[in-house]
């Protein structure tokens, strides 16, 4: 999952290099913690939150096939 949030927002901001995703594994969820450069970060959220929730619905459909629950969060 890290590697799919990594390619979609690499594609989507200008610093590529200052872009960092944690992941943490629990039992049945995954937490993937988005670190982007403050002025990469509009891009990310897009308008009304669209791009976001874009990415997090996708990540989702993927973590169904391995049974898991995620969460994608944008942190500072």
């Amino acid at each position: 999952m890290k590697e799919l949030v990594t390619h979609i927002i690499k594609s989507l901001v200008d610093n590529p290099d200052k872009i960092e995703v944690i992941e943490i594994n629990g039992e049945k969820s995954l937490i993937l913690e988005v670190k982007v450069a403050e002025e990469d970060r509009g891009k990310v959220i897009g308008k009304e939150g669209r791009i976001i929730k874009s990415i997090r619905t996708i990540v989702s459909s993927a973590a169904a096939k391995i049974d898991k629950r995620t969460s994608v969060e944008l942190i500072e």
